[in-house]
């Protein structure tokens, strides 16, 4: 603690007159000014401070307990005033708002992952009947039976392909829609080949479509409505019978039944008869869908009894000719 008495200052007036200047003492702190200015000599001192004994640090102690403590202890303490003082600022809305929303988001995922598992391994969903529609040359009960393997087995993991691998067998059907009807019910539409035109083999006329897949067998060909090809695919050749094929396959359902037959001397030469008699020169497959039209609108016309029509010439739709 620094002292609180104040220096004194001594004046020692002039330097007399012949005589020495006032000593310096070192360590003094004393001031002169210059020899000839004749002015006062200005000393200043501080006095040492007493040196006060000490008494031992045991002694201390025994003097001051309530003032000793340990220096770890009151490092500890003043950690734990520290660490009791940091601010705990609050979370930003942002972040946590988007935590909020990972969380419900994964618990939705959570949640549809074990409602599909459960709806796609379900046995309460699991096939029971099968409802067919949309057959013609077939029976439902022959679909039914070649989808027999089907039932069963849960609704979610039945798929259209799979349907139509198990109707492959059955040439008529040409693609195949399946619905599920929940909880245990399959709904299945069949579109079947269309048949164009009849083949005779032997005894028995058989139903062909455009591709000539043979769709089914009659042995009386009045009872279908459909022309006979002459000759059969393997009479005329493939290629002929595949042109002519798809010609009847371009006729109105309405024009097809009133064919009686369909023959080709090459693939640019097809040719067709009605059932009244009359012929109908239709040239190449070429514009079959033009042809198909022009000529419906030629039959729609009311005939001439005095100038009945024998020739219906459709080769060059765009100038039919009629004789």
């Amino acid at each position: 603690m620094p002292s609180s008495r104040r220096p004194t200052y001594a004046s020692t007036g002039r330097r007399p007159a012949g005589g020495k200047p006032a000593d310096r003492t070192a360590g003094s702190g004393t001031a002169s000014g210059d020899a000839d200015s004749g002015s006062d000599v200005i000393s200043a001192s501080r006095p040492v401070a007493e040196q006060v004994p000490q008494p031992p640090k045991e002694a201390r102690k025994a003097r001051f307990p309530g003032r000793t403590r340990d220096k770890s202890a009151g490092s500890s303490a003043v950690a734990e005033g520290q660490a009791g003082n940091v601010l705990a600022f609050p979370e930003p809305k942002g972040k946590r708002r988007r935590r909020n929303v990972l969380v419900v988001a994964a618990t939705l995922v959570a949640l549809v992952a074990g409602l599909l598992a459960a709806a796609v391994f379900s046995p309460v969903l699991a096939v029971d009947t099968i409802s067919v529609s949309g057959t013609r040359l077939l029976t439902p009960a022959q679909v039914q039976a070649a989808l027999e393997p089907l039932r069963g087995k849960p609704l979610p993991q039945i798929t259209d392909e799979e349907v139509g691998r198990l109707l492959e067998p059955l040439v008529q059907v040409k693609s195949v829609s399946a619905e599920a009807r929940p909880p245990s019910g399959l709904a299945v539409t069949v579109r079947e080949r269309v048949p164009v035109a009849l083949v005779k083999q032997g005894e028995q006329y058989q139903l062909v479509d455009v591709e000539g897949i043979q769709l089914a067998a009659t042995a009386d060909p009045a009872s279908v409505s459909l022309p006979v090809i002459d000759g059969g695919a393997g009479t005329i050749g493939k290629e002929l019978f595949r042109a002519t094929a798809e010609v009847l396959g371009a006729l109105p359902a309405d024009v097809l039944a009133r064919l009686s037959n369909a023959s080709a001397q090459s693939v640019d030469a097809v040719e067709l008869k009605l059932v009244d008699g009359q012929t109908i020169i239709w040239g190449n497959a070429g514009e079959k869908e033009l042809k198909a039209k022009v000529l419906a609108a030629l039959l729609k016309v009311p005939a001439d009894p005095k100038n009945p029509v024998k020739v219906y010439d459709v080769s060059v739709p765009r100038h039919p000719v009629t004789r």
